[in-house]
């Protein structure tokens, strides 16, 4: 009997230095470092790379927990869908803490979450995909239930989100997403608690260790930034102006601004998700429309009409459909401030040499005066110092003159002939058409 109570003992002893030791690893684990990974602004690429190469980060070194910042509106489907991967994936316990809104993209990555904290006023859900097809929202629905149920939380109050046919009228309107604030997410078991702060939600889970927020790397800021509506309007519009100045000045300087400005507004936007290769090669079949038009087939007009519709096509394209009307803003905006820019440019530097070929100068120098008598120019040949489209400037006999065509379009530089002269006009050909006759 005494033999009995001696093990039972024992074994006690054993359980308590069981439950003591695994409280005191626990506790070690708390104190561990506590990674926080913003979900913020637009979710894209860039924040794909961030969040996958983090959580990577934090499963080699040991960190004791990976907490989630999340204010964002949403964003691309398939940088969601890998941030979901990477979050369910992990062993180390993942806290989001909602402070502001988890719309869309960044409530599907909010729910991948094993614990979710709001803060008061916060909201989650809104995540009808855009183009709304039954396909895709079957797609998306599938995937925030399955989210849902991994993390023990109400498949039908997540798919409710995506699909606004689901009925639930004690949260929203017949029609409606569905959208929780705060107290309706915790009653609906979406969220497992209230905090003030982001602090005050460490503090509540006893996550005390140090805290390591991880940083964009160069590029991953480079796609972020570029791709800001704000920052893409600034490059359209350089864009935009770069090809208009172009269009007037045939100097090269302008058109290589402008295609450098689009270059990395299509770059930055592919790097960070939003379009792909297609949108490049349409992008640059609109330029090289445009340029054709300036400089190989001046005034026929249907290269660079085409090469203008495809090139606001591809900018559409780059910004992505579930976008498209912050891309049609944009695109607006850019358009105003491009021919505000163009104007002020040609009011602000009349006389300078570069600009001046954008306007007509104020007063001619003695060079550009007609003769009152250019008849004895009948039949002499000369150069073409500008593009005739029809009227322009030719050289003939060492004088600048004004000319016209009959119609043709003459490049710069090639050798023309008086075909005749009525007045102050001066009718010219290429040389290498039948000689002027009697």
């Amino acid at each position: 009997m005494l033999g009995f109570k001696m093990g039972l003992l024992a074994a006690a002893g054993l359980i308590a230095a069981g439950f003591f030791s695994a409280s005191a690893a626990q506790q070690t684990a708390r104190t561990g470092t506590v990674v926080v990974i913003p979900i913020t602004g637009t979710v894209d690429d860039g924040m794909d790379h961030l969040v996958v190469r983090s959580i990577e980060k934090a499963q080699s070194e040991g960190a004791s927990a990976i907490v989630l910042d999340v204010n964002s509106p949403g964003g691309v489907l398939e940088a969601a869908f890998d941030i979901r991967d990477a979050i369910l994936n992990t062993t180390i316990p993942t806290y989001a803490f909602v402070d502001g809104r988890a719309y869309s993209s960044a409530a599907l990555i909010t729910l991948a979450a094993r614990h979710i904290y709001m803060s008061p006023g916060a909201s989650i859900g809104e995540a009808e995909p855009y183009p709304v097809t039954s396909k895709l929202i079957s797609a998306v629905k599938a995937e925030f239930k399955s989210t849902a149920e991994r993390n023990h939380r109400d498949p039908l109050i997540a798919a409710a989100m995506v699909d606004k046919t689901i009925d639930l009228p004690a949260y929203k309107q017949p029609g409606q997403n569905l959208t929780l604030d705060t107290q309706a997410a915790l009653k609906t078991k979406i969220a497992d608690g209230e905090a003030a702060s982001l602090g005050a939600m460490l503090a509540a889970n006893h996550l005390s260790g140090p805290q390591e927020t991880p940083q964009y790397t160069f590029a991953e800021q480079l796609a972020r930034f570029a791709t800001n509506p704000a920052v893409s309007g600034l490059l359209l519009t350089l864009g935009f102006l770069g090809l208009l100045i172009e269009m007037q000045t045939l100097h090269g300087i302008a058109g290589v601004i402008g295609v450098a400005s689009l270059a990395l507004f299509f770059g930055s936007h592919i790097y960070a998700g939003f379009s792909n290769g297609w949108v490049v090669v349409l992008a640059v079949a609109g330029v090289v429309g445009i340029l054709y038009e300036l400089h190989i087939v001046p005034g026929h007009g249907a290269p660079g009409i085409l090469g203008g519709i495809a090139l606001l096509s591809a900018i559409l394209l780059a910004f992505g459909i579930p976008l498209f009307f912050i891309a049609m803003q944009t695109i607006a905006t850019a358009i105003v401030m491009t021919v505000i820019l163009f104007y002020l440019a040609t009011r602000a530097f009349p006389q300078n040499a570069w600009m001046a070929r954008l306007t007509f100068a104020s007063a001619q120098g003695p060079d550009y005066v007609t003769s009152r008598d250019l008849s004895h120019l009948r039949g002499q040949s000369g150069t073409a110092s500008s593009y005739l489209r029809p009227a322009g400037v030719a050289t003939v006999d060492g004088r600048r003159i004004d000319v016209l065509t009959q119609g043709e379009f003459i490049p710069a530089g090639t050798p023309i002939r008086v075909t005749r002269v009525e007045g102050a006009r001066v009718f010219v050909e290429p040389i290498d058409m039948p000689s002027y006759k009697e």
